[in-house]
């Protein structure tokens, strides 16, 4: 694991448990559809790049333009469920959304720091690579950098709904936002004044996340946007002109770039309002409902399934049926043990 470096541009996904509707018939069966194809999406990124570690560069590199749009479609589909979807009613409501995400990223960090420990090699910090999830994603769980940017986000949307709303003044999460403001550079000015080597506040969000949360909001609740046929033909030319600039430019693509951006908007737009078949709907709403911990799960699943097949694959034409014959392996098997520990009611815990 220790191969495997954080950073903001890794991929990482889905954004929280999602949004509970009054009742099945409001429940948008597509926004359930993109959450899922998002999902398998997260884990086709991470598979690719245990092929691109492995030398199998341009295998690994097309997985990844295939899944990259995931993580801005997540925040586009945070800002719907805040925004539109299931907006906040009130101060607790919010803060018991913020618990239902931190509750099950603890867990799963203590999970993930402790494999590391097992598996080895063992952090380089030792303890110090624990406390340092106080502060920002730590790498044996690097995949949860996403939910560092998504917390402030919640919150964010959350207090301005209430705001705007005129609801009653939210005095436990509008001091909770500030202290999220002001905290990187508290750190900062911590480390300063007391020669500690304190790690960097990781807690916030980007304008390019919040610019996919509120268009995403956007596109996802508008009536109409235009014939299906056109987002996939634009989806199609997105990902290859994403393809040619990983391969060419910059790999990986920052999720703010303009050809992310495009594929991203792209697919949002084809899978907005997709008719699901009512048979399909149970199996769908599972699924979508165990999303969060096939996130929290899969990084694992990954290292399980999908790198001893990448480091033994020689080099050759067998890469790509490989990469997806694995990965569609690791997301089944994440998706299956989520589904199973939400029927033995520990989503709670476990996401």
């Amino acid at each position: 694991m220790s191969r495997t470096v954080p950073t903001t541009t890794a991929a990482a996904p889905p954004a929280g448990p999602p949004a509970r509707r009054a009742s099945e018939r409001e429940r948008r069966h597509d926004i359930d559809l993109l959450r899922v194809v998002c999902t398998a999406a997260v884990v086709l990124v991470h598979a690719s790049a245990e092929f691109l570690h492995a030398g199998h560069r341009t295998t690994g590199v097309v997985g990844d333009s295939a899944g990259r749009f995931a993580v801005p479609a997540f925040f586009a589909m945070a800002g719907w469920a805040a925004l539109s979807g299931s907006p906040v009613r009130d101060e607790a409501q919010l803060l018991t959304r913020l618990g239902r995400i931190l509750r099950p990223m603890a867990v799963w960090t203590a999970v993930y720091l402790l494999w590391q420990y097992l598996a080895g090699p063992p952090p380089d910090g030792g303890a110090e690579e624990a406390a340092r999830a106080l502060f920002g994603s730590v790498r044996a769980a690097f995949h949860l950098w996403y939910l560092y940017a998504y917390v402030p986000l919640v919150l964010l949307l959350g207090v301005t709904v209430l705001v705007v709303r005129r609801r009653a003044t939210p005095r436990r999460a509008l001091p909770l936002l500030v202290a999220f403001a002001v905290a990187p550079a508290f750190a900062g000015d911590a480390r300063t004044l007391t020669g500690l080597p304190l790690p960097d506040w990781e807690w916030s969000v980007s304008l390019s996340s919040l610019g996919y949360a509120v268009a995403g909001a956007a596109l996802l609740a508008a009536r109409r946007c235009g014939p299906r046929p056109l987002w996939l033909a634009g989806a199609a030319v997105a990902f290859a002109a994403l393809v040619v600039y990983q391969l060419t430019v910059r790999h990986p693509a920052a999720y703010g770039s303009v050809t992310v951006a495009a594929l991203t908007f792209a697919v949002l737009g084809a899978g907005r309002g997709s008719r699901v078949p009512e048979r399909a709907r149970a199996v769908l709403g599972r699924l979508s409902d165990a999303s969060f911990g096939t996130y929290l799960v899969h990084l694992l699943c990954v290292m399980l399934l999908v790198r001893p097949v990448a480091e033994w694959l020689p080099r050759g034409y067998w890469a790509p049926a490989a990469l997806a014959v694995s990965a569609s392996a690791a997301a089944a098997l994440a998706f299956a043990v989520s589904v199973l520990w939400g029927r033995m009611g520990l989503r709670r815990w476990l996401g």
